[in-house]
C-alpha cells in the first residue's frame, strides 16, 4: 500500500520490498520483523526472498502457506499450499540464512485450516525448525489454548480480535508478538489527507490541526546527528 498506493494483492515485487525494509532499518535501531508473504514463488523464491531481506537488515521475516497470489477462477477464496510444498518452502528459507539470529516464522490460517489441520500444521512447520508459528484468525480462547498444547514454539497472532486482547492471558499462551492492523498507516493516510483538504479549503497552516511539533521532527529525522556531522567534517575550523 504505502509503495504502491494499491491493495494489498501480492502486486509488489520482491526487490521494491528489499528496498522499503533496507529503507526502515537504516532509519532506526528496532529490530524490524516483516511480513514475506509466500516468499514471491517456489521454494526457489523463498531461498532469494530470504537472502534479498536478510542483506535489508531485517531482525525476523514470516513465510506462509497461503497460496499467492490469487490464481485464475479463485475468485477472492483464499486456499492453503499442500503441507508438503509449505514444509519445503521452510526447509529452503532455513538453509538460505546466513545469520543464525535471524529469526523465521512458518506462518498460517485458522481460518482456512480445520482445527486438527491447524494443529498439524505447525507441529509439521516447528518440526522444520522455524523459529516461531505466526497464525493468523484464531478468534477464541480454545483456538489459542489448542495451538499452545500442540507447540512449544513463541506463538505470533495476527487479526486478534478485542475479546482476546488481554497481554497477560496471551502471554500465558506463548504469544509473544500481536499484531493489530494497519492502524498506524491508516492514520498517517487520513492525516494526510485531511491536512490537503483543510489547506485546499483556506484553512492557514499556521491554524492546521494535529501537526507534529519541529520538536519531534528534529527527533524522526536526526537533525541534531546530522548537525554534529556538519560541523565536525563540513567546517574548516574542525577539519585538518
Amino acid at each position: 500500500m504505502t509503495v504502491l498506493g494499491a491493495p494489498d494483492l501480492i502486486t509488489l515485487t520482491l526487490s521494491e520490498f528489499a528496498d522499503q525494509a533496507y529503507r526502515i532499518s537504516r532509519a532506526g535501531e528496532l529490530p524490524l520483523l516483516v511480513d514475506a508473504d509466500h516468499g514471491y514463488g517456489n521454494a526457489l523464491n523463498v531461498m532469494r526472498t530470504v537472502e534479498e531481506l536478510e542483506n535489508a537488515g531485517v531482525a525476523g521475516l514470516s513465510i506462509e502457506d497461503t497460496d499467492l497470489p490469487q490464481a485464475f477462477g479463485q475468485q477472492g477464496k483464499a486456499r492453503l499450499l499442500s503441507m508438503a510444498e509449505a514444509e519445503g518452502k521452510l526447509k529452503a528459507a532455513l538453509a538460505a540464512r546466513r545469520d543464525p539470529n535471524l529469526v523465521i516464522a512458518g506462518r498460517t490460517h485458522a481460518g482456512l485450516a480445520g482445527p486438527d489441520e491447524l494443529i498439524e500444521r505447525v507441529n509439521c512447520y516447528q518440526a522444520v525448525g522455524v523459529d516461531a508459528i505466526f497464525v493468523v484468525g484464531v478468534k477464541t480462547r480454545d483456538q489459542l489454548e489448542a495451538l499452545h498444547a500442540s507447540v512449544t514454539l513463541p506463538l505470533i497472532l495476527g487479526n486478534v480480535p478485542a475479546t482476546l486482547m488481554e497481554r497477560d492471558y496471551l502471554a500465558a499462551q506463548g504469544v509473544r508478538i500481536c499484531l493489530q492492523g494497519h492502524q498506524p498507516f491508516m492514520a498517517a493516510v487520513q492525516a494526510v489527507f485531511t491536512t490537503l483538504q483543510a489547506l485546499r479549503n483556506g484553512t492557514a497552516p499556521k491554524e492546521l490541526a494535529n501537526i507534529a511539533p519541529n520538536e519531534l521532527i528534529k527527533q524522526v529525522t536526526r537533525a541534531d546527528d546530522y548537525q554534529r556531522w556538519m560541523t565536525d567534517y563540513l567546517d574548516p575550523d574542525k577539519t585538518p
